[in-house]
């Protein structure tokens, strides 16, 4: 069979094909030998001409990171991605790959992907002055063209670059003079491919100065070894930006020699927030066709990670990654399924209770400075969550806040919430317990005189599981504008009235009770 590039080259003139086993074969075929570099932009080249989006995968930097990132590879740079955590730098160095053609021509056995036509090691050398246009022939894949270390303190210059190896030397009964005896690290290893390092402050200065010749002139040293290998690399790092303060720093030589800095940002807007959360949430297949995600969930579950990005409680310098909203999808799923397990039901939706289940994907993805601290992170959480709840409210019903209009020197009072309001004054309250079944979470929203009539006026077009969700949505919005009160029960949440929860609270301040007050004040 035939091998056709998946991207066609306008300037190609040949087509390789993968079942070549031998140099002659390949010098046959009309091959010619590229740098990697070259090839990225000539698939890009491309690519851009067919209107070929080889990143679809990422959303929202579609006119900012991706056309730097284009441009950079235009440019046969190496690349610098710094950005916040969760910002989806390493995602886009993965994808680089897509940019490299199908498979490229290696020399059997070699072990750092020798070009046959331009042989680098001794190996390889050695190799086809002994075999000639026999010597075997291997195809690489793509996948297989991307190396990828995490920068740690403990790396060392022979992880990166190589070292001597004894046992080779005993082995192949070779003295320290022969470079056979050379094993190679990572970099030399990912000759023709794309070499990532991530966290790159975290290299120590004297591993990062290993890398100016790399970067520079091509080559490597390895123990004062007479050995140039000018290795054809794509090298591409990421760092966060605080780094350069906090666990250490790129070392300005090094800086100077990565041709690109491109700075990555997280969403802009919701719905593109949204996008990555629904396409990088893992969920089960009994839960994707069992559970339902009302449009109301989701945009509340994006709005969480919003308001953490601007919190006065939340390090904004640490940032808040994607992956907060992405936990917290899965864990809300996950809620609602345990929920069903108990209760018997067939087929559920997400409720608003169920938001309670992300307080762990939020507590572990964010930093608090010293102000939150002083609040504590759970509390943080929840006021996170309300402030989510009072964004969205605004949007959905009449602000409580905005309620009260001066008209000929009297107060007006807006009556809308009057009659929930009055019904939770007279001391009646509502359970939302966790194990509550469809048909009893139902019986609880309607037992609330007014609530139903609310939505519909709002929302008349609404079906039946969205007009309860709304009911739902509509007692957690006036317990954050305090019209209402809400606690954290050890196995749900209740509301009732305010005036009576503040008195039962000064009543108890010094008991302990099974009741936690979720009101958290939005000064």
């Amino acid at each position: 069979m035939r091998y056709q590039p998946r991207i066609e080259i306008q300037n190609s003139t040949m087509k390789i094909q993968p079942t070549i086993k031998t140099l002659g074969e390949l010098k046959a075929s009309g091959y010619q030998s590229k740098s990697v570099k070259e090839e990225m932009r000539q698939n890009l080249v491309a690519s851009l001409k067919n209107k070929i989006n080889l990143f679809d995968k990422i959303k929202g930097y579609d006119e900012t990171v991706i056309p730097q990132m284009q441009t950079a590879v235009l440019s046969k740079h190496n690349i610098i991605f710094l950005g916040l955590r969760g910002q989806a730098k390493t995602r886009m160095a993965r994808l680089m790959t897509n940019l490299l053609d199908e498979y490229i021509p290696v020399v059997y056995g070699s072990e750092i992907n020798d070009d046959p036509l331009q042989p680098l090691s001794r190996y390889a050398v050695d190799l086809i002055s002994e075999n000639g246009d026999d010597t075997p022939i291997a195809w690489l894949h793509r996948d297989n063209r991307y190396t990828e270390k995490l920068a740690t303190p403990d790396v060392s210059v022979s992880d990166l670059i190589g070292d001597l190896d004894p046992i080779k030397a005993a082995t192949m009964k070779l003295t320290y003079a022969d470079e056979r005896v050379i094993h190679f690290g990572l970099i030399p290893r990912s000759h023709r491919c794309i070499f990532v390092i991530n966290e790159l402050p975290d290299l120590q200065p004297r591993i990062q100065v290993a890398l100016f010749n790399i970067l520079q002139e091509g080559d490597v040293q390895i123990r004062g070894f007479k050995l140039r290998l000018p290795l054809d690399i794509e090298f591409v790092f990421t760092a966060n930006p605080e780094d350069y303060t906090n666990r250490g720093s790129i070392i300005t030589p090094l800086k100077d020699r990565i041709d690109s800095q491109i700075l990555t940002h997280y969403p802009k807007a919701v719905d593109i927030s949204r996008q990555i959360t629904e396409q990088e949430a893992k969920l089960s297949e009994f839960q994707k066709n069992n559970i339902k995600a009302p449009e109301l969930i989701k945009q509340l579950v994006e709005q969480i990670s919003f308001e953490a990005r601007k919190s006065e409680y939340v390090d904004q310098k640490s940032g808040v990654s994607a992956r907060l909203t992405i936990s917290a999808f899965e864990n809300m799923y996950s809620t609602a399924e345990r929920r069903m397990l108990i209760s018997g039901d067939e087929k559920t939706f997400l409720r608003i209770s169920d938001v309670m289940g992300v307080i762990p994907s939020i507590t572990g993805k964010i930093e608090l400075v010293y102000e939150g601290e002083l609040e504590g992170i759970s509390s943080v959480a929840l006021h996170l969550i309300g402030k989510a709840i009072r964004q969205e409210f605004e949007t959905l019903f009449p602000s409580p806040e905005k309620a009260r209009k001066i008209k000929k020197g009297q107060e007006k009072k807006n009556t809308t919430y009057k009659e929930i309001i009055d019904w939770f004054n007279n001391g009646n309250f509502i359970d939302f317990l966790n194990s509550l079944s469809n048909k009893e979470y139902e019986q609880v929203l309607i037992a609330v005189p007014g609530l139903a009539t609310v939505v519909t006026t709002a929302h008349p077009t609404l079906n039946k599981e969205e007009k309860l969700l709304y009911m739902e949505f509509l007692l957690h919005g006036l317990a954050e504008y305090s019209q209402i009160s809400k606690h954290k029960l050890e196995s749900g949440i209740q509301f009732k009235d305010l005036l009576g929860s503040l008195f039962n609270n000064v009543g108890t301040a010094d008991e302990e009770g099974d009741n936690e007050d979720l009101d958290f004040r939005n000064n």
